[in-house]
């Protein structure tokens, strides 16, 4: 077989292969034969009909196209493997089969075109000597105060409180209805919408405003048990409902009983209520170590991403397209195991309509995610780094027993285990020999992302609570 090679964008080879006369003629030759023991033709038995009236009955047409739907794939793995090509994904036929039909003659050379990817070859221009900046993630020693009093907050219990008005923390019982009220400028005829989900019976409200609609605490900040109220609020822009976004509400609430939170004193036996250390000097001493841990391990993702953002400005790879899609769809199976764990139908979320349009949207995330990885992979190549056996067998021996419980392959956490290791030794070889300023937090954010990321999570919140929230 004569074979061809061209280098194609993309990574991929091209193939022009040229197919002996000898086999187009034999593949001709079975193929008839086949189609005389299967075809139905009256008059005549299966695997009698004659040659003649099988070509008449079927058209030479037909005839080729069933034998070059063996020919050509035989083809070119046959041209594959004279050729010693790595292929990666499946081979793509470049000729028009059309063409192909009618340039086929049984008896004569039959020229094909096809296309192979291949592992992309990797262009590391530098890799070594950046100076990047990171944002260093400083410990607060607050954060542990913040998470007890959480704690003491959950295990708070409620008492009742007579002789007194409304105040902020309170946990207030009430009855309320809300309706949608006219903007300024609509036509005062217009009769209040009631508010869809906007009426509740003895619902316990905690006077905290941040958690509600702007107006609807403050609102009833010094009522008294029994009293009725309207009050005015407003619905944010944006809000979790398009539909109430920015719109003035009132809510007629009836107060009918205050409730105050009784804290548990924090002390030995609130730890061992809520962990498994017996005194609070040793829960405190854990939570510290812990938040220190995540301030130096945040720092460093930072330092680490830092410098493989620097590191994709100086590579080269022409990625072919089975690898990316091979990216995506690993991308998106994770999206839906994520989304399905939150309860999520993810059949309804994943329709036909709608998967061609992700796939699209994660393509440049893709791209970014291939490059870092073959980049770093190839630099260990490079390096020469490894992780040693002992390495290995340790994380593994350590993984098994904290998931006793779970069914694991130890042999795939091996394969996984030994990957994550070397990729954990370049990205330190990779720190080792560049250059990281650390500065402090929030002095790289710019003010768009910090009002992006700002409107999100409010954006998140709002949609996590039931109105009037």
């Amino acid at each position: 077989m004569k074979v061809t090679q061209e280098k194609l964008q993309k990574s991929q080879i091209g193939l022009e292969i040229e197919i002996t006369a000898e086999i187009t003629k034999q593949k001709y030759e079975q193929v008839i034969k086949k189609l005389s023991g299967t075809v139905n033709i009256p008059g005549f038995r299966k695997g009698k009909v004659p040659r003649q009236i099988l070509l008449q009955r079927l058209g030479a047409g037909r005839i080729k196209a069933a034998a070059l739907e063996e020919l050509i794939p035989d083809g070119i793995e046959e041209a594959v493997k004279q050729e010693a090509i790595t292929a990666i994904g499946q081979p793509r036929l470049l000729s028009s089969f059309d063409d192909l039909i009618n340039n086929y003659e049984p008896g004569q050379p039959l020229k094909i075109a096809a296309a192979v990817d291949v592992e992309p070859e990797i262009n590391l221009k530098q890799y070594t000597g950046f100076q990047v900046k990171a944002e260093e993630i400083k410990y607060d020693p607050t954060k542990v105060d913040t998470v007890l009093d959480k704690e003491r907050q959950q295990m708070a219990t409620l008492i009742p409180v007579e002789g007194r008005a409304a105040q902020i923390g309170d946990i207030a019982v009430v009855d309320f209805k809300g309706v949608l009220t006219k903007a300024e400028g609509e036509d005062e005829s217009t009769e209040p919408t009631p508010i869809p989900g906007g009426e509740a019976t003895d619902f316990q409200v905690e006077l905290q405003e941040d958690k509600f609609i702007p107006g609807f605490v403050s609102g009833m900040v010094g009522m008294n048990p029994g009293e009725t109220r309207e009050i005015s609020a407003q619905f944010p822009d944006p809000y979790a409902s398009p539909e109430l976004a920015g719109k003035p509400a009132l809510f007629t609430v009836t107060l009918k009983e205050i409730k105050e939170k009784e804290l548990p004193e924090l002390n030995d036996d609130f730890a061992q209520e809520v962990s498994e250390f017996e005194t609070l000097e040793e829960l405190r001493a854990s939570l510290e170590e812990r938040y220190q841990k995540e301030a130096q391990e945040q720092t460093k993702a930072n330092q680490q991403e830092a410098l493989l953002a620097e590191l994709l400005k100086h590579v080269e790879i022409d990625l072919p397209a089975t690898l990316i899609d091979k990216e995506v769809d690993a991308m998106l199976t994770q999206t839906a195991m994520k989304l399905s764990e939150q309860g999520l139908d993810v059949k309804k979320l994943f329709t036909q309509d709608i998967i061609p349009q992700l796939r699209e949207r994660s393509q440049p995330e893709a791209i970014e995610r291939l490059k870092r990885s073959l980049a770093i992979e190839e630099i260990g190549k490079r390096e020469s780094i490894q992780a040693t056996t002992e390495e290995v067998a340790a994380k593994v021996k350590e993984l098994l027993e904290q998931y006793a419980d779970e069914d694991i392959d130890p042999v795939r956490l091996q394969s996984v285990v030994e990957a994550q290791l070397v990729n954990e030794k370049i990205i330190d070889w990779l720190l080792a020999n560049s250059s990281v300023e650390l500065l402090p937090a929030g002095s790289l954010s710019t003010p768009e992302e910090t009002d992006s990321e700002a409107q999100s999570t409010e954006d998140t919140a709002e949609a996590a609570t039931t109105s009037p929230e």
